[in-house]
C-alpha cells in the first residue's frame, strides 16, 4: 500500500551506494545473497528466541533488498536478477513465521494461516505479472523492476513493518499473525478482481 510512495525517497538515498558498490565490482546478485543470509540467520534467532539479534538482522536484510536494486541500476539489470530477489524475498518473508512456530508450538497454527496467506498475495502477484508481460503491460509507479508490480493493501513495505513488530513485541504474535493474514487475503481477492477486469475476455 506504501511501496509507491516511499520508493522514490529509498531510491533517492540508496542510489549513491548502489553506484560505489557497482564501480567496486560487487554485482546485485551478490547483494541479494547476503541479505538473504541476514534474513535466514534473522529466522534462526527468532527460532531461539534471540528478539533483540533478530530485529537488527532483518533490519540488515531489508537494507540488502534495497541496496541489490540500487547497484542494478548503476550497472546492468538482469532478468535472473530480478528473479533471484524475489524468490529470496518469498524465502525470508515465510521463514520468520516458520521460526515463531519452532520456537514456540502454540504459535504453529496462526505461522501456518500466515504462510497460507503469503501464498495467496505471492501467487496473486506472480500470476499477475506474467499475464502483464504477456499482454505487454508495464508500470514504474514502483520503480523499475524486472516484472509488473501490481499493489495491494499488504505489499513489502506493510509486510516488513509486520516482522519488525513480531520480533519487537513476541508475545502478540499470534494476534498479529491472524490480523494480517487477513489483510493478505483482502489483497489477493482484490488482485484477483483486478486480474479480472484486466485479462478477462
Amino acid at each position: 500500500m506504501f511501496d509507491a510512495q516511499i520508493r522514490p525517497l529509498i531510491d533517492r538515498i540508496l542510489n549513491p551506494v548502489g553506484r560505489e558498490l557497482a564501480a567496486r565490482g560487487v554485482t546485485a546478485n551478490h547483494v541479494t545473497i547476503v541479505g538473504m543470509l541476514f534474513g535466514l540467520a534473522a529466522a534462526l534467532c527468532v527460532a531461539f528466541q534471540l528478539f533483540n539479534i533478530a530485529f537488527w538482522l532483518i533490519l540488515l536484510n531489508r537494507v540488502a533488498d534495497g541496496v541489490d536494486g540500487a547497484v542494478a541500476r548503476a550497472s546492468t539489470a538482469t532478468d535472473f536478477g530480478g528473479y533471484l530477489d524475489i524468490v529470496c524475498d518469498f524465502v525470508f518473508y515465510s521463514a520468520i513465521p516458520v521460526a515463531f512456530a519452532a520456537a514456540q508450538p502454540e504459535n504453529a497454527l496462526a505461522s501456518a494461516f500466515l504462510i497460507f496467506s503469503f501464498i495467496g498475495t505471492a501467487s496473486s502477484f506472480l500470476a499477475f505479472a506474467i499475464l502483464a508481460e504477456k499482454h505487454n503491460i508495464s508500470t514504474e509507479i514502483r520503480g523499475k523492476k524486472a516484472f509488473y508490480y501490481l499493489g495491494g493493501l499488504t505489499e513489502g513495505a506493510e509486510t516488513i513493518l509486520l516482522l519488525i513488530a513480531m520480533v519487537t513485541w513476541p508475545s502478540h504474535f499470534i494476534f498479529m499473525a491472524f490480523g494480517f493474514g487477513f489483510l493478505c487475503w483482502v489483497t489477493t481477492i482484490t488482485r484477483i478482481f483486478a486480474a479480472y477486469q484486466q485479462f478477462s475476455d
